[in-house]
Order: C-alpha cells, then structure tokens, then sequence
C-alpha cells in the first residue's frame, strides 16, 4: 500500500508544492487500474472526525487498491465551505470535498454522479438533487425536527403519550409548567431558532411541500405562512414556557441543564443522542418527533445530510474518486463507523446505540423520505436567500426579549423582500 500522508492544514499557501500535485485545470477520469493515483480529499475535521481517525477510515480502500493513495486535507480554522472556493480560484481544488453540500452556483464545478445507484438511491439524494441530477452521495441523516424530553417531567406533569399534534405539544407545555418545570430549554446563541422552527416547519412544510420555492418567488409571505407558529412561540414565551435566561445561555450550557433535569424539554438535531451517551448519570431522556397541526398526513421532518461527498470537476483521477465514494457510502463497516462517530442514522444500518439512539433510529425508519425537509436557510433547490438562517435567529432571539410576534412578522417579511429573488 502507497504510505499513506496528511496535511495538517490548508491555510492560504501552506505546503503549495503538495496542493499543486494531483490537480489540474483539465478533467480527465480515464486512469488505468495500474496506474498511480493520489486523491486529495477535503474533510471537515473535528474532536470526533480527527486526521487519525479519517486515515483509518480510508484505510481498508488503500489497502483493497494499493495504487490509490487518499491524502486527508484538513482545512484547519478556516473550514471547509470557505476553503472550497478560495482552492478553486487558486487552481488547488482538491479531487474530493466532504462535509458540504451541492448548490445551484457550485453544481458547475462538480461532478455529476447521476449513472451511480449508491448516488442516486443513497440518503436524501432526492432532496439534494439539483435539476434532477445528483452531484453528492452521503452516508445518512441528521434528523432535526425533534423534541427531547425528561421522562421524569412528564410521568410528574401526568403526561402518558408523547404529543401527537401541536394542540397536544401546547396541552403538555401548560401540564409541565403547573407540575413546576421549566418546560422547554433553549438558549441565546444559533440554537434560538431551534423550538420554533421545530414547531412551525412540520405543518408548513407538510401543508405545502413548495414552500421554500413560494418564498423565494414571493407566492407567499413569512407572516402568511409562519405568522401563526410566531404567534404561538410569542405566547409560549410570555407564559413562561421557555427558561427566562434564555439570551444569556450558551449551547454547552443548554444541553448540560437539560442533561442534568433542568428543564423538560429540549428542540435539538439528533446528535443530541452522542453527548447523551457519554454524559454521567443523565436524566432519563426520550425523543418524539415534531407534531404538525390537525389535518396534517404527512408532518415533514427537518433532516441534513450526513457526511456528503462530491468530485471536483477538475479533478485528473474522477473515477478513482467515484470508487472511493461509492466505498465510502456503501460498504457497511465505513458507513458504521461514520454513523456512529457522530450519531447520525440511515435505515437498516445500526451500531451499538443507547436506548435513546434506538429510539431515533425508530423514527428514521418511520419517516418516508418524500417528508424530508430542510431547515434554516435550506439545500439543493429548496434553498431561501443567503443569510436566513442568520436572520431567523436573530428575529426569534428578539421574540424571546419581548418583541411582539407581529413586529418579527413584518421584519422577515422586509427581509425577504430585500433579499429574495
């Protein structure tokens, strides 16, 4: 096997000699299966996806395709979706970019991996599609669309079944708050959007799949579609559904107070489960998936990608990366070993969970894949204007201070109209 090597990082200029070998301005693909091959591959690197760990992961490839070298890049603080572009113009793309999604600007620049079924048939593949081609594969799913909750709290609150719809998610706020818990833990960093957008997205989505496309084009409006979701979160907050030091709490610190039994309820993505399982003597914990209002069939289900890859267009070695890929999002023990690291879940593929990991795992294989749905500023072609996400969290952090739902209302929809298309 050709040794393999890793960059510690690719800051502007650092170690230009070996950025520059093994990529070209011209599209090739046609190598023998003889013939040398180095991939560079841009990864997300993080505590739990280190250098070491994302070189063991490739290492059973290199090891069934001795003359396939994978070189990890590693984008140090500057991260990937910013690395992405500044090594394009510079000439030093890398053959393979993980960790960030297709876009409609980017599509040019990528490979298209429509002629493979483990492209086309893998996780989300629809939802990232882009004019129905598909130039990402991943390896399985962040669900979002999820309320945690004390077990504790609702046994004290005299709450038997989880809600069912937002009616009963209301009905189970009131019970908990008179039992003496601080119903829902949020907090004052880019976790501010969270609860609302777990409320609202499950029925405005599942009422109109087009939503994001309505948006953009001005067919409807925020106030129209999510006024009555604002409206509602407005009332939750002034009832004193939320903890009141919700703009001073920091995301570590959330997820600690509700890990300890501090609040009983907790809107967070289901990488949740992975610092459940480490933590200590945690409260007793189960997830329901957000409830959508009466009427509607099919609730959507806010969910990304896990671990998304795509080939650079300019890339010299296209079909040693499409079979890197295609064992990447494929074979069972490196889909496993990406799934568990980081808690994410695909059907029919389990890991050594918890019982709360089980439970998400129930709800991914409960949930078709047309109810889907973005969240924040979206993906694919269901994408809202650049800075939504940014902005939605802004205006929910001015709900939790005190500003009236109709002011919040009329501040998105001026956004919106000053940004969209």
């Amino acid at each position: 096997m050709i040794t393999r090597r890793t960059l510690t990082a690719i800051g502007a200029g650092a170690a230009a000699v070996t950025l520059l070998a093994g990529c070209s301005s011209a599209a090739s693909g046609g190598e023998s299966q003889d013939e040398d091959v180095q991939l560079r591959m841009l990864v997300n690197v993080t505590p739990n996806l280190t250098e070491e760990w994302w070189n063991e992961l490739v290492a059973p490839f290199e090891e069934a395709n001795p003359n396939i070298d994978v070189v990890i890049d590693n984008p140090g603080a500057e991260g990937v979706a910013a690395a992405v572009p500044r090594l394009l113009a510079a000439g030093q793309a890398p053959d393979i970019v993980q960790s960030q999604a297709p876009t409609p600007d980017l599509a040019e620049e990528l490979v298209d991996l429509s002629e493979y079924d483990w492209a086309s048939n893998g996780p989300l593949a629809d939802q990232y599609s882009i004019d129905g081609k598909y130039y990402m594969a991943g390896v399985g799913v962040q669900l979002q669309s999820l309320w945690f909750y004390n077990k504790d709290a609702f046994a004290a609150a005299g709450i038997t079944e989880v809600p069912a719809t937002v009616d009963e998610l209301e009905d189970a706020l009131g019970k908990l708050k008179d039992a003496g818990w601080t119903p829902i833990q949020t907090g004052g960093d880019w976790m501010s959007s969270g609860a609302l957008q777990t409320l609202a997205l499950p029925s405005i989505v599942g009422e109109n799949p087009e939503w994001f496309a309505d948006m953009n084009s001005g067919a409807t409006t925020f106030s129209e579609s999510y006024g009555d979701y604002t409206a509602m979160y407005a009332d939750w907050i002034a009832e004193g559904y939320t903890n009141a030091d919700a703009l001073g709490v920091k995301y570590p610190d959330a997820e600690q107070a509700f890990l300890s039994g501090k609040a009983a309820l907790y809107p967070m993505g289901s990488w949740f489960a992975g610092t459940e399982a480490k933590a200590e003597n945690p409260a007793p914990i189960g997830v329901f998936r957000g409830p959508a209002v009466d009427g509607v069939a099919d609730p959507a289900m806010g969910a990304n990608i896990a671990s998304p890859y795509m080939i650079m267009k300019v890339s010299e070695h296209q079909d040693a990366a499409a079979k890197l890929l295609e064992f990447l999002t494929t074979d069972e023990d490196a889909v496993l070993d990406q799934l568990q690291v980081d808690g994410n879940y695909r059907d029919g593929y389990e890991y050594d969970m918890t019982a709360l990991g089980k439970e998400l795992l129930a709800i991914v294989s409960d949930t078709p894949a047309s109810a889907y749905t973005p969240t924040g500023g979206g993906y694919g072609e269901r994408k809202l204007p650049d800075g939504y996400a940014g902005e939605i969290n802004t205006q929910t952090q001015a709900l939790l201070g005190g500003t009236s739902a109709a002011d919040v209302d009329a501040a998105m929809d001026a956004w919106f109209e000053a940004n969209a298309d």
